[in-house]
């Protein structure tokens, strides 16, 4: 209970100010299409050079935490994700919005979002030595195992036709292999300059999700539908908290997702939500529904996406392995303080250590307060015509596409992939299988490449990929969830038969 000892600092006027700053800067940042939470933070560390090392990480961590749970405003209101761990929030949040339920569904991202975080933080305040010798059991085998699992989501992510999902999730696979491999440093599929440096995840993202919206907005004829703005009064409130805690499955399954996706170094964020979110809709009685507005989808995403910024950080606090491109930048914090993480960062330092973990416990109660403040301001977007909301939304696309390298290659492979994508939608495939397929595919190819050199010097590949308790339960995660891919594909082809039988 030492943590306790280190609360009063948190309350200091100077603490709650950086809190303040940090956690409103991190919603609107991380609201920002192209602004992830990794350069949110980034673009915070010099502000910290001048003050305390305590109060240095107080900011980047209250910048952390609700830069995450931000970047679900833009995935709900513009369908375009603020970051990669928004991604399965825009499959029912957007739906929602559509429906006239902005406000509703910007209420239950904040809500989940604060509840998965608080006990993310917990976890990391009460668990962390144990759970880092955990975290460190995973190596190159069990994170390509990981994004596999990943991989085998795909087929059924927010599309109606396996096949269609897979050849988007295939796709995605090529295009991150697009590029210099990062191991051997070999070319491939460089077919001009604009692409010696890859694909960029972050300008891929947007223009996959943002052209296609911008075009639909600007597709002449087109009536857009009526949005219903709800009033963020008392009594929507306590139906929003009510309506969580009653989602109490999706809440669980996101939050356990999150925390135990974020012990593992390197998952991410984004996996964490898609998985959870496949997970609860795969277990829901109300499985057709999801990708039409269905609330579950919305808090297992976000619970899963920040209840995993705790544990994440648990692997970089005792061990000084960050276990998120979010964590790595903090190390670089931690460092220019002259302050070095490990396992002796509790004694030398446990002023500093206590008083961040507890600001971003309290954090997370400030950006459920901004954040639900926020949605009722933000909802009326939706009261936008469609003409002026293109062109802010093209503006922030460009912008996102090119602030992050510095790069007009970005802008350019930005616009291709959305333009490809609205005509790929229009043949019946989605961008989140796509885009899944981008993300996961370095992960799985540098995990390979890397477990295979591993296992030249010992008992070959088979053995070290196919054997270990922790490997062997993920080849059964793998298996298990392909086969109830099957299986509820084919209950949903013979239920819809039996519909236009009659039966």
């Amino acid at each position: 209970m030492e943590f306790l000892n280190y609360f009063g600092p948190v309350f200091s006027p100077i603490s709650l100010a950086l809190l303040g700053v940090g956690t409103i800067g991190g919603l609107v940042l991380g609201a920002t299409p192209g602004l992830s939470p990794t350069m949110a933070v980034a673009l915070l560390i010099p502000f910290t050079f001048k003050l305390e090392p305590a109060h240095g990480l107080i900011l980047l961590g209250a910048t952390y935490t609700s830069s995450v749970a931000g970047g679900a405003v833009s995935a709900i209101l513009l369908r375009i994700p603020g970051a990669p761990a928004n991604i399965a929030t825009t499959l029912d949040g957007y739906p929602m919005a559509k429906k006239g339920r902005a406000a509703e569904a910007l209420q239950l991202s904040f809500i989940s979002s604060a509840i998965g975080g608080v006990i993310g933080i917990m976890v990391l305040i009460f668990l962390t030595p144990i759970l880092a010798r955990w975290a460190l059991k995973f190596g190159p085998s069990q994170l390509f195992w990981i994004a596999i699992l990943g991989v085998t989501i795909i087929a059924t992510l927010d599309s109606k036709s396996v096949v269609k999902g897979l050849l988007s999730g295939s796709l995605g696979l090529w295009i991150a292999t697009i590029g210099y491999d990062s191991i051997q440093g070999v070319e491939r599929f460089v077919f001009t300059e604009q692409l010696t440096g890859g694909v960029n995840i972050i300008a891929a993202l947007i223009g996959l999700f943002a052209i296609p919206q911008i075009i639909e907005m600007l597709e002449p004829g087109r009536n857009p539908p009526k949005m219903a703005v709800m009033e963020l009064d008392r009594h929507s409130l306590l139906d929003s908290f009510r309506e969580v805690i009653s989602k109490y499955r999706a809440l669980t399954i996101g939050t356990v997702t999150g925390i135990i996706i974020g012990l593992i170094p390197g998952a991410g964020g984004q996996i964490a939500g898609i998985v959870a979110y496949d997970q609860v809709r795969k277990s829901s009685k109300r499985r057709k529904y999801f990708g039409t507005g269905e609330p579950e989808g919305v808090i297992a995403s976000e619970s899963a996406n920040n209840g995993m910024v705790g544990p994440s950080l648990v692997p970089l606090l005792t061990l000084s392995v960050p276990g998120s491109p979010t964590a790595a930048v903090l190390l670089g914090g931690l460092l220019i303080q002259g302050i070095f993480p490990g396992r002796d960062l509790f004694e030398n330092y446990p002023d500093v250590a206590w008083t961040f973990i507890n600001s971003m416990l309290i954090g997370q109660i400030l950006m459920l307060i901004f954040g639900l403040y926020i949605a009722r301001l933000a909802s009326r977007i939706m009261l936008v015509p469609p003409s002026i909301l293109a062109a802010a939304v093209m503006v922030l696309a460009v912008f996102g596409s090119y602030s992050v390298q510095n790069s007009v290659s970005d802008v350019f492979v930005m616009m291709v992939l959305g333009l490809g994508m609205y005509v790929f939608a229009r043949f019946g495939f989605s961008a989140a299988p796509l885009v899944l397929g981008i993300i996961l595919g370095p992960i799985a190819e540098n995990n390979y490449v890397q477990g295979s050199l591993i296992a030249g010097a010992g008992d070959g590949v088979f053995a070290y990929f196919f054997t270990g308790p922790l490997n062997l339960t993920l080849i059964g995660l793998c298996l298990a969830s392909i086969a109830h891919s099957i299986i509820m594909e084919f209950r949903t082809r013979r239920a819809d038969i039996a519909e236009e039988a009659g039966i």
